[in-house]
């Protein structure tokens, strides 16, 4: 497997870059599908940088599977569960009671999961600073 973190982590931040254009206009769903996205990408960047594939698209569940010594705290799993409820029903009606999830998302709410992802990137940041320096 050809160890590729970098672009891992670097998509990561790029999505979130990309989050905080879809807040400035207004397309609320879209920053947070972005932030759990870049979450995610931050997560796998770490696992990459450890020589291990992983699959799946659940931030909490990527960085409780972290081997011992790399795991976060239980306060930022409890950050990555809010961002794992932003992967479906940001995009899909059927998700919701009713509307569609343009009507459903707000400013506060993608604000939120922004500054979330942003924690969960900066925790992966250092992981890969630490790995690279064994």
């Amino acid at each position: 497997m050809v160890e590729r973190s970098r672009d891992w982590i670097r998509q990561a931040r790029r999505d979130l870059e990309a989050a905080e254009h879809q807040l400035a206009g207004g397309f609320y769903e879209w920053a947070c599908f972005l932030a759990q996205q870049a979450a995610e990408k931050a997560v796998k960047a770490v696992f990459q940088k450890l020589g291990a594939e992983v699959f799946g698209h659940s931030v909490a569940g990527l960085l409780s599977s972290l081997p011992e010594g790399f795991k976060p705290g239980e306060r930022l799993i409890d950050l990555a569960k809010e961002l794992d409820k932003a992967y479906i029903p940001t995009r899909y009606p059927n998700a919701h009671p009713e509307g569609a999830p343009f009507e459903l998302y707000t400013r506060s709410e993608a604000e939120r999961l922004m500054s979330h992802a942003r924690e969960v990137i900066e925790f992966c940041e250092n992981l890969l600073s630490k790995i690279q320096e064994r």
